[in-house]
């Protein structure tokens, strides 16, 4: 069926697509369709009566950015707008999705409560859970409307129901919490593997790796040092904080950076996807070190067990993601008609037993690098069977399990703040921290990057994009603390943990804001802006930026603009 007549019985369809002969007509003998401007005003469209200059007002710009309007105009059934005025109310198409979910939720509530009785009921605690994801999910909203990440409105969703006593978390549902929070990270890698190119890396081999791990590596001794001298962390427990606060989100990133490359801005050189990359590889790089620490510290093997545990660990984790990234590309085989819910399945199936079968054998750092690596391996064999890396369908699977599981986390990472047991000394030093971090890797950044073809201005806006905060730090700030309950660790580790979550639930509140208004206001001021931005075309939901746009920075050029 061609992409016409699927859409033939819409009046609202826009198709871009027809070949028209010289008398303007369709070449294929259909009549004319309006094309709908996306600059033009809904109003216009409908010819609904309305005030001059009402499009102007505050209250009209709030109702219009509450609709999120989407690319073509929705259908809409008789005296829609009669009851539902444009712009107060959402278009038809926004209402049905919205019910539509409501009442999959309803269901799905129904047939729990039928199996697990009390506990889904009000006040049982799995009630609680799914009102808290649900709240989350909506302050995330709310939040997108100010053009912050919906990460900060998910987060002090959270803190708010822990603090109201909204949500009560105990006995079991601990352990179903830190589930929920190790498949979020499989998810989290597994997208970061599916978006790196393996081409674009190894033409830019010492570029990324520099720029990301480099400073990626300042700041993780930074925090160390300054939370053992200031904070009294053992340095084992300091270098297991520094690992997860010098992640970079790319939640907060690519929103951000993506506006920018709508705009044209940075493209010439790749600026936005530059920076993407490599938050993926900081990212990879924090969550394996995490774990090889982490199981170091709570084994109770020999010191030499311990000490050849860390390089058994990596070659594991990569040895295991080699191997099923390999089998992926022979199972389910490529021309097979469900091969795309196949792949997704063996994608996250590999991913969910890498992390949880080698936390159970006492090779945590394993599982992470065995996540990433298997996605990566899978995505380079699928490219070269004619999958884009832009436009992997099973990569926009998991940008689906992100929707799901994003308000799950933020909202469970900020019920673990309970606001009236902060310490102040703990919060004052631990911002300060922070802010060092943070500031000395901003200067070491603008430093390796030299040689990288960028001229002053671009090496500031590189530097300060990373400085975001958000999704590693929600993923793996509580799990000390879930390894000191579950081991009945002695007080003075339950304290050290309390901190390290403390830190990095206040990175995530300072630093995720501030570094995308940083980003938005920056690019434009810092980055070069070319003539024709980027359009998306096509059927892509988002086109993802992917390394593919780095075209003029490459290693094989010497020099260094200025």
């Amino acid at each position: 069926m061609s992409l016409h007549s699927q859409h033939s019985g819409n009046p609202h369809y826009v198709n871009h697509g027809f070949q028209h002969d010289d008398g303007g007509k369709p070449a294929n003998g259909e009549g004319p369709h309006k094309k709908f401007s996306m600059t033009e005003s809904m109003h216009e469209k409908l010819k609904l009566p309305l005030p001059d200059n009402i499009e102007k007002s505050w209250w009209f710009i709030f109702c219009k950015r509450c609709r999120q309007e989407e690319g073509a105009p929705s259908w809409e059934p008789p005296m829609w707008q009669r009851l539902c005025p444009y712009p107060f109310c959402p278009t038809y198409r926004q209402f049905a999705r919205i019910l539509s979910l409501f009442l999959i939720g309803l269901l799905c509530w129904g047939i729990v409560y039928a199996v697990l009785g009390k506990t889904a009921a009000p006040e049982g605690q799995l009630f609680g859970l799914a009102v808290l994801c649900i709240a989350a999910h909506f302050g995330g909203w709310l939040m997108s409307l100010t053009t912050l990440p919906a990460l900060i409105g998910m987060l002090m969703v959270g803190i708010l129901f822990q603090n109201v006593g909204l949500v009560h978390i105990e006995g079991e549902y601990n352990e179903v919490v830190t589930v929920l929070r190790k498949v979020a990270l499989v998810i989290i890698l597994t997208r970061a593997g599916l978006d790196l190119d393996p081409a674009a890396l190894k033409r830019l081999r010492i570029t990324v790796p520099k720029l990301g791990l480099v400073p990626w590596l300042v700041e993780c001794v930074v925090v160390a040092v300054m939370t053992h001298y200031l904070m009294d962390l053992p340095w084992i427990w300091g270098f297991l904080l520094g690992s997860v606060i010098a992640a970079v989100s790319p939640a907060v990133v690519v929103s951000c950076l993506f506006r920018l490359r709508q705009k044209g801005y940075g493209m010439a050189k790749g600026i936005p996807t530059l920076i993407i990359a490599v938050s993926g590889i900081d990212d990879a790089t924090s969550v394996a070190i995490f774990g090889i620490i982490h199981s170091i510290m709570f084994t109770s093997d020999t010191l030499v067990f311990q000490i050849i545990q860390g390089p058994l660990s990596i070659i594991g984790g990569i040895g295991f993601g080699i191997l099923w990234g390999i089998l992926a590309k022979y199972v389910p085989e490529k021309q097979d008609p469900f091969v795309v819910p196949l792949r997704i399945l063996m994608l996250f199936g590999g991913g969910l037993i890498a992390v949880l079968g080698s936390e159970s054998i006492g090779y945590g750092g394993a599982g992470p690098l065995g996540c990433i690596t298997a996605a990566f391996v899978s995505c380079y064999f699928w490219s070269k069977q004619g999958w884009e890396i832009e436009d992997n369908p099973v990569a926009t699977a998991f940008e689906i399990f992100w929707m799901i599981f994003e308000p799950i986390l933020f909202g469970l990472t900020g019920t673990q703040i309970k606001i009236n047991e902060l310490d102040p000394h703990t919060v004052s030093i631990g911002i300060s921290c922070l802010l060092a971090g943070i500031i000395i890797r901003i200067i070491s950044t603008v430093f390796v990057a030299i040689g990288a073809k960028l001229n002053l201005k671009e090496k500031i806006f590189v530097s300060l994009s990373w400085m975001a905060k958000a999704t590693v730090q929600a993923a793996l700030g509580p799990v000390a603390l879930d390894s000191v309950r579950d081991l009945n660790r002695p007080e003075e580790e339950r304290d050290f943990a309390e901190r390290v979550l403390v830190i990095c639930v206040l990175s995530i509140l300072l630093t995720a804001p501030v570094g995308a208004i940083l980003i938005t206001l920056s690019g434009p001021r810092l980055l070069k802006k070319t003539t024709t931005p980027v359009i998306v075309e096509g059927w892509r939901r988002s086109a993802r930026p992917s390394l593919r746009d780095i075209s003029i920075i490459d290693e094989d050029d010497n020099g260094e603009t200025t």
